[in-house]
């Protein structure tokens, strides 16, 4: 199958057929084999309705629903679990995104050898403040900690290799930084092109201020996995270690003094009890360091690595 077509979804029935009429347009005029992937993330309207209707139909469309709203970040796992397509894309529903990009995604999949192409919303239609201004910051962030030079980390339009989907799992919020899960896998061939952004036709966002905050916090988090996930040790034990150290030295400077001069005053002073704060502080962070370690040599995933070929095996 040349394209699987995946697409998230969330109370979308007004934009759902014309989506889907677009999509069978542009494949058809270039001949690729194809599947349209619906998938209804809890919605409370009637779009699995449309879903089943269009999947009557057309029997490239197919459908997968959620009994309760997930997020997003689930619905394309599940998608891209299903997705048998070689090359895979993912558009929004909302109608912002053009399936008229299709062709050229995949040519820079196919022929430019990229593992994965990001769309970049170059002229956007959004609120500046609400949206535009926060995206930027929140683009910058990102490209600052994962090393990724991409404008627009957030774009629900990109293309990947089918080897690609099938190697990474999206989870919690983690689709904004599927390009960094990407690259964490070990796909380092990362593009970027500049798509159309259109204006919402039907319905409102889905989302609010809190995606900002949470898109941060999951920053930290991918960060943190990506660097120490198979060695959290390193991590706790190095700043655990540090601290305490630190918090030795400044009380046994104390002591010392204590020791020497009878009538120093050693708890009267505040670096005392600062110096105990930290060595318990950095005590704190060795264990759990020890802990996480241990917990991550007993999970079943300790020795899983993602192999790119065997040969003679």
């Amino acid at each position: 199958m040349d394209i699987s077509v995946v697409v998230p979804l969330l109370n979308e029935e007004e934009s759902l057929p014309e989506l889907c009429a677009w999509i069978e347009r542009v494949v058809t005029t270039n001949n690729y084999t194809y599947e349209v992937i619906l998938v209804d993330d809890g919605s409370t309207d009637d779009s699995w309705e449309v879903i089943k209707q269009l999947s009557l139909t057309n029997n490239n469309i197919k459908g997968i629903r959620f009994r309760r709203n997930y997020g997003k970040s689930a619905a394309l796992n599940e998608g891209f679990k299903a997705a048998l397509g070689d090359v895979i894309i993912t558009m929004d529903a909302d109608m912002q995104d053009s399936p008229d990009e299709i062709p050229e995604l995949r040519k820079m999949i196919l022929v430019d050898g990229y593992d994965l192409v990001s769309g970049w919303k170059q002229k956007r239609f959004d609120n500046t403040f609400t949206k535009n201004l926060p995206s930027k910051l929140f683009n910058a962030a990102a490209r600052a900690s994962s090393g990724i030079k991409l404008n627009d980390f957030n774009c629900g339009l990109k293309a990947y290799k089918k080897k690609v989907v099938k190697s990474i799992e999206v989870f919690g919020e983690m689709h904004r930084y599927i390009p960094v899960l990407a690259k964490w896998a070990g796909f380092r061939k990362i593009g970027e092109k500049v798509v159309e952004h259109r204006a919402r036709k039907y319905g409102t966002t889905k989302f609010g201020w809190e995606r900002f905050v949470n898109g941060f916090l999951d920053l930290t988090t991918i960060t943190f996995l990506y660097k120490f996930g198979k060695r959290p040790m390193h991590f706790f034990g190095l700043y655990g270690t540090l601290c305490f150290l630190i918090g030795f030295g400044v009380s046994l400077y104390l002591s010392i003094n204590k020791l020497m001069d009878s009538g120093f005053s050693l708890t009267n002073k505040p670096a005392f009890y600062i110096g105990l704060a930290v060595m318990i502080i950095g005590i704190q962070l060795f264990l759990t360091g020890f802990i996480a370690e241990l917990i991550s040599r007993n999970s079943s995933e300790r020795n899983s690595y993602l192999i790119e070929d065997k040969l003679g095996i």
